[in-house]
């Protein structure tokens, strides 16, 4: 059997990866024109074929992938001036890989299930270098039916896959995870630059943690930026690491829960974003958080 047409918004530092796993797979590609994409001619070259508008990308395909920012773009493209919505035709799947608002997120899906069509959250975690290895890690919420029919594209583009609940757990999901990384980092990244205040080579403090309780992911990804520079093991804007920590204090407060710490990171990344680095990848926090002033207590 034929497998069916896959289309893609959002073909980013994410999404390309994505999308070049998918073609590689056998399925067949069709993704949206975007001044944000990045660089397709490998995509064309596989085979993908693009579309000038959100509406003709749906009309055109049975499985819709969204990779692109955050909640305000889902909702634009199917809701707003994407007008995705009027164009879903019964039996097709919505398939949300972005970080969102989990309470957006089940609104939404009512909205896309009154079609007939079907919709999943599989929000992402890892980084553009294992979505170009085809080795992401997804974070998924919906119908279990319709995440098994789905689950032999899912397994194109990703290694581990995370089955959380019905709709809106994966993005749930996905907001604890990222406070949790992104926290991480910014706890390393603050104990690093008073490391480096108070005369302790960036070696010295890596190797330290390395060989202890502060051990980790989150310092794998520090790390490269501490000894040589590079932050391409984690190429994630601090605008980005903002929006992501925002909405999982949004979901803290509404249900409740503790949560002093995730507003004192929010607050910290709130600062260097209104210091103007917005655009810095994550690991450049060890130099920008001493040029930052007016730092807020948690509250």
């Amino acid at each position: 059997m034929s497998k069916p047409r896959v289309g893609l918004i959002g073909v980013g530092l994410m999404g390309h990866g994505i999308a070049r796993n998918i073609l590689e797979n056998g399925w067949p590609l069709a993704y949206l024109r975007h001044e944000g994409n990045q660089p397709t001619d490998d995509l064309d070259a596989a085979g993908a074929s693009a579309a000038d508008t959100a509406a003709a990308l749906s009309e055109s395909c049975e499985i819709l992938l969204l990779c692109v920012t955050g909640t305000p773009q889902v909702e634009d493209v199917l809701t707003g001036s994407g007008g995705v919505l009027a164009t879903l035709q019964a039996g097709m799947v919505v398939i949300d890989c972005s970080t969102a608002i989990p309470e957006s997120t089940v609104a939404l899906a009512r909205q896309v299930e009154s079609t007939g069509a079907h919709f999943v959250d599989a929000a992402m975690t890892r980084t553009p270098k294992e979505a170009e290895e085809g080795r992401l890690n997804l974070l998924i919420g919906g119908p279990e039916e319709v995440v098994a029919q789905i689950m032999p594209l899912l397994e194109s583009f990703s290694e581990n896959r995370f089955y959380a609940g019905p709709v809106g757990a994966g993005h749930r999901l996905k907001l604890l995870h990222n406070y949790v990384s992104l926290g991480a980092a910014a706890l390393i990244s603050e104990a690093a630059a008073c490391a480096r205040k108070s005369g302790i080579a960036d070696e010295v403090l890596v190797d330290c943690l390395r060989r202890g309780g502060g051990h980790g992911a989150a310092l794998d990804r520090i790390a490269p930026y501490l000894l040589d520079g590079a932050v391409d093991q984690m190429r994630f804007s601090l605008s980005n690491s903002l929006k992501d920590l925002s909405y999982y204090n949004a979901m803290a407060e509404e249900l409740g829960t503790a949560s002093a710490i995730a507003r004192a990171v929010r607050d910290s990344a709130s600062d260097l974003v209104q210091a103007g680095h917005g655009d810095e990848m994550v690991p450049r926090q060890v130099d920008l958080l001493d040029a930052t002033t007016g730092r807020r207590e948690p509250g």
